[in-house]
C-alpha cells in the first residue's frame, strides 16, 4: 500500500521538477550578474540588519516588517499566514512579479535567527538598488516569498522549540504545530520551484582537516531513503555549487556540506518530496570574538547570488560537483584549546602535560526584562588533543595551567605546591577558572592569562 501510494508522488516530482527552466533565460552570459565581491562592499555600506540577532524579538521583527513594506509598497507586500502557538504573528513578505516563486524561511528553530537578520539586508538591498539590471532580473523573473520568522515563540524564549516543546522542523507529517501548518498551506499555495530553509548550527561544528569552523554549511535535500536525483535534486545541487563558489573569497576552507540522509519527518525532505527541491542553508560558527556581521554577510552574498544564478540561467551552468566535492560536516570543535600546557589540575596529582578543550556556547538569558547573551563553557576533553580543531587556540608551551583561585593578570606569584588539593579543579565538565602561568625571574611565576 504504502509503496503503490509512493510512487505517483515520485512521478509528480519528476514531471514539475524536470520541466523547470528560468524564464527569459538568456543563451549568452547575462550582463550585470552579481558579483560576491561588489556585493560584499554593499553589505559593508548598506546593511540595515541588527549588530546581535540572538537579541532580536518578534516585535522587532514585526516593526522592521512593517517599515519594509510601508517606506516601499510599490515593491514589497506583506500578509500574515498564521499565528504561532501563543498567538504571535507569523509573516510573508513578497518582492517581484515573475513567474517563477521561491519561497525562503528563517528561524524555523527559535535560537537560530543569523538568516533572519540577513534578509532584512536582502531586502534593503533590493529597495535601493531596484532600478539596477541585476536586481530588475531578479524581480521581473522570480516572486520572491519570505517569512523571516516561522517560531516566534522560541524565538522570545530562545529556544529551538515552539511553545509546545515541538520541534517544528520534525512536524511535516503530523501537522500538530500552527506554525508547521501556516508554512505548510504557504508552499501548498505558492507551489515554489526552490525553497531556502535557513538554519543555524552549533558552535562545535567542523569541517575540514585540520578542523576549521563550519561557518556556512549546505545540503541539497534529498526526498527518499535512497537519496535519488532528479531535475529538482541536481538543480538544488547546482545552486549549492553557486552558493560555494560566492564564498570562498571570504571563507575559504569553512564551507562544508550537510550529512543528506533523509528524515522522513523533516519539513526540507517533505517539501522536496511534495515538489519543491529544498536547499539547507546552516549558519555556523566564525571565529572572531563579534562574530554575527561576518555570518550575516556570508548570508547575504550567498543567497542574493543564488537568486541571480536563477534568474539569469545561470544557475543551468554550475557543476554539481562543486558542491558534492565539499568535506562533510563534523562535530567536536572547540570554543577554545589551550595546546601543550603543563597541568597541575589541583587535585594533589602530579604535573602532566596536556591540551584542554574547552566547549562552548551561546545564550540568551533575560534578567528585569533585558535581553542579553552569555558564552556558556566548560572544560570537555583534556589529554592529547592534536587533532582538534577550536574557533581560538593558545599555546601554552613553557606556560603552567592551575585552578584559578583569585588570581590577577600580569601579577608575580608563586607556583602552587601539586601535592596540595585545593577547593577547584581542572577536569572535564569543570567550569574552565584557569590561570596560565609563565617562569619569571627568582623562581617565581607571572600571570599571564585567565580564562573563565
Amino acid at each position: 500500500m504504502c509503496g503503490m501510494r509512493f510512487i505517483p508522488v515520485l512521478a509528480a516530482i519528476i514531471v514539475t521538477t524536470a520541466a523547470w527552466a528560468p524564464p527569459a533565460v538568456q543563451r549568452r552570459a547575462p550582463t550585470g550578474a552579481l558579483n560576491p565581491q561588489t556585493l560584499a562592499r554593499i553589505w559593508d555600506a548598506e546593511r540595515v540588519s541588527p549588530a546581535a540577532p540572538p537579541l532580536v524579538t518578534h516585535d522587532e521583527v514585526v516593526r522592521r516588517l512593517e517599515t519594509v513594506v510601508s517606506t516601499t509598497p510599490d515593491l514589497f507586500s506583506i500578509d500574515q499566514i498564521g499565528e504561532s502557538v501563543e498567538g504571535r504573528s507569523i509573516s510573508h513578505i513578497r518582492a517581484g512579479s515573475g513567474p517563477t516563486a521561491i519561497l525562503l524561511w528563517s528561524q524555523m528553530h527559535g535560537d537560530e535567527p543569523t538568516a533572519t537578520a540577513a534578509l532584512f539586508d536582502i531586502f534593503e538591498y533590493l529597495r535601493n538598488h531596484r532600478e539596477e539590471p541585476a536586481v530588475q532580473r531578479i524581480l521581473s523573473r522570480l516572486t520572491l516569498h519570505f517569512v523571516p520568522m516561522l517560531n516566534p515563540d522560541g524565538a522570545e524564549r530562545s529556544q529551538r522549540r515552539n511553545a509546545q516543546s515541538i520541534d517544528i522542523n520534525r512536524d511535516a507529517l503530523r501537522l500538530q504545530t500552527p506554525e508547521g501548518r501556516a508554512l505548510k498551506a504557504l508552499r501548498d499555495k505558492l507551489e515554489p520551484k526552490v525553497g531556502f530553509n535557513l538554519h543555524n548550527q552549533g558552535w562545535g561544528t567542523a569541517v575540514g582537516r585540520p578542523p576549521r569552523p563550519a561557518s556556512i554549511s549546505l545540503l541539497s535535500v534529498a526526498y527518499d531513503e535512497k537519496r535519488s536525483e532528479n531535475a529538482g535534486r541536481v538543480l538544488t545541487k547546482k545552486l549549492c555549487a553557486v552558493i560555494r563558489e560566492s564564498l570562498e573569497p571570504f571563507a575559504s576552507g569553512q564551507i562544508g556540506r550537510y550529512d543528506d540522509e533523509f528524515e522522513v519527518r523533516a519539513f526540507g525532505d517533505n517539501i522536496t518530496l511534495w515538489g519543491t527541491p529544498v536547499v539547507l542553508i546552516e549558519t555556523g560558527p566564525w571565529p572572531a570574538e563579534e562574530p554575527d556581521s561576518h555570518l550575516i554577510r556570508l548570508n547575504f552574498i550567498g543567497i542574493l547570488s543564488a537568486l541571480d544564478a536563477l534568474a539569469t540561467g545561470a544557475v543551468n551552468r554550475a557543476d554539481p560537483k562543486r558542491y558534492e566535492s565539499l568535506p562533510m560536516n563534523e562535530s567536536g570543535l572547540f570554543y577554545l584549546l589551550v595546546r601543550n600546557a603543563t597541568v597541575i589540575n589541583g587535585d594533589g596529582i602530579e604535573p602532566y602535560i596536556a591540551d584542554i578543550g574547552i566547549g562552548g556556547n551561546r545564550r540568551v538569558r533575560t534578567t528585569n526584562g533585558r535581553r542579553e547573551m552569555q558564552i556558556a563553557t566548560s572544560i570537555s576533553d583534556m589529554g592529547d588533543l592534536s587533532n582538534a580543531g577550536a574557533l581560538r587556540i593558545i599555546d601554552a608551551t613553557g606556560l603552567t595551567a592551575v585552578p584559578d583561585t583569585g588570581y590577577e593578570t600580569g601579577a608575580t606569584v608563586d607556583l602552587p605546591e601539586w601535592k596540595t588539593k585545593g577547593d577547584s579543579t581542572i577536569a572535564t565538565g569543570q567550569s574552565p577558572r584557569i590561570a596560565l602561568l609563565r617562569p619569571a625571574d627568582g623562581g617565581r611565576y607571572r600571570v599571564e592569562l585567565i580564562l573563565k
